[in-house]
């Protein structure tokens, strides 16, 4: 049988159960309206799984009622190319990113009650305490230039990447309109020649030729077969690529303006701006300012080595009733860690990064260098090529005209025309080669494009005073 402090004991803890079944419910109700009273509300999206290529050009933003030219095709992709779409989706994570990074830290709130259960002239004891970590204020101006830097390269990054799918869909408009252009010349020369292999089959049933008259004919035909079959097969995936470029069903019919205008090259003038790429083409923009934002990560790391400091207030009352109220502090030790790793990680980054600019802006610089050795090269060749090709048909007018009296001879006859069409399928290769070398060049310098710029660096975000000496 339990005796008297046992029993004074026993009483008291019911009573403390008491007021807490009392209490708690309601301090519970209290936390839980707390926690959902900034919550945002959840809706769920699920996939679209339907596929959205489009199965009419009219179906597409920006198409018009005539054939497409290059112009029309630059506004038909950026409305419409589905990787493009996805892309623009990043802008909207670096705008949330900024945002968050703008945040500062809640306080955090602490309380206590712990009930009196035994002892003379006791009472309940409470306390209740705010505290603020200042470390995270004082690091919010270097969070938000890494975020701000982010964004800009992210957005310069999207418009790189609309840039250089633009460059695509022009190559291949070029290539598709000059592949058109040799697609007809291929049908010239093997209409030409399957008419002297059907003559001279006729011939020989007639025994006015041998076998070994149809052997250079058979060749020549299966040769100019094999290449308009080649090409045709070529044009059939150029159109393809570009029809999937706009978001257009594969077999949906793309109808190309004959002429193929792309940006004339200075030459001159381009290499005379070459210093000033940096500040022009925006993956060389997007990665100045993934290099910005790593730098402010760095200096973020080194801030992050002194201790973390959390000031406030507390005050309550102790079981004995007495009431007391004043500041409070706490600090981390920094003794097993001075984020020296984060630190080290992030030093390396940066230098990556440097180390990137520089590699793709050599590469830019080479790449530009040798289009614009291999465009004077190539108009040279067009330019030499045009006399022969004009003396080539000359020869072949006459040839035929002899020909057509019986005064010329029919194999020589063949093999004039042959080279005739050879030359004109030659200079048709050589102009969609510098029409390609153009198209290429207006990607790399930006031709045509809006200039952009980078704008000077900021002095860091530095509360402490600590970077001032090594701001760029």
């Amino acid at each position: 049988m339990l005796g008297p402090p046992y029993t004074l004991l026993t009483h008291d803890i019911s009573t403390g159960v008491r007021m807490m079944e009392k209490r708690v419910p309601g301090l519970a109700l209290v936390a839980a309206f707390m926690t959902l009273a900034a919550c945002a509300s959840y809706r769920s999206a699920p996939l679209d799984r339907a596929p959205n290529l489009a199965s009419r050009v009219s179906d597409l933003v920006g198409a018009n009622n005539r054939r497409i030219t290059l112009a029309d095709l630059d506004r038909m992709v950026l409305g419409n190319n589905p990787d493009l779409r996805a892309a623009r989706a990043k802008l909207g994570v670096a705008t949330a990113q900024v945002i968050e990074a703008d945040l500062l830290p809640n306080p955090q709130i602490a309380l206590s009650y712990p009930f009196y259960m035994a002892g003379p002239n006791g009472s309940d004891a409470f306390s209740v305490g705010v505290a603020q970590d200042l470390k995270s204020i004082l690091l919010r101006p270097t969070r938000r230039e890494i975020a701000d830097n982010a964004a800009s390269a992210i957005n310069a990054s999207l418009l790189w990447q609309e840039w250089q799918t633009l460059g695509k869909a022009r190559l291949l408009f070029v290539d598709i309109v000059s592949g058109e252009r040799a697609e007809k010349a291929l049908q010239r020369s093997r209409k030409f020649l399957q008419e002297r292999f059907d003559l001279t089959k006729a011939a020989i049933k007639q025994g006015n030729a041998t076998l070994a008259a149809l052997s250079p004919d058979l060749v020549a035909v299966g040769d100019v077969e094999k290449s308009y079959d080649d090409l045709e097969r070529l044009q059939l995936n150029r159109r393809h690529q570009l029809n999937a470029l706009l978001g257009l069903a594969p077999d949906a019919p793309l109808l190309l303006a004959g002429a193929s205008e792309t940006p004339r090259i200075d030459a001159q003038r381009i290499r005379a701006d070459m210093a000033s790429l940096p500040d022009r083409r925006p993956d060389l923009i997007a990665l100045q300012y993934g290099y910005r934002s790593e730098d402010a990560k760095l200096r973020q790391a080194i801030l992050s080595q002194f201790p973390n400091l959390a000031i406030g207030l507390v005050g309550g009352r102790d079981s004995s009733s007495i009431y007391s109220f004043g500041p409070e502090a706490s600090v981390e030790l920094p003794v097993f860690n001075r984020n020296e790793g984060a630190i080290a990680l992030e030093q390396a980054t940066r230098e990556q990064l440097n180390r990137e600019f520089n590699a793709r802006l050599t590469a830019a610089e080479g790449e530009i260098g040798a289009l614009l050795s291999e465009q004077s090269l190539l108009a040279l060749q067009l330019a030499a090529i045009e006399p022969r090709l004009k003396e080539a048909r000359l020869i072949a007018e006459k040839t035929e005209a002899a020909f057509k009296q019986g005064s010329f001879d029919e194999r020589a006859y063949v093999d004039i025309e042959v080279a005739q069409l050879t030359r004109e399928q030659e200079k048709i290769g050589l102009q969609q080669a510098l029409l390609d070398g153009q198209v290429a060049l207006a990607t790399l310098i930006g031709a045509g494009m809006p200039r952009i710029s980078i704008g000077p660096e900021p002095p860091p975000a530095d509360v402490l005073g600590l970077f001032q000496a090594t701001s760029r």
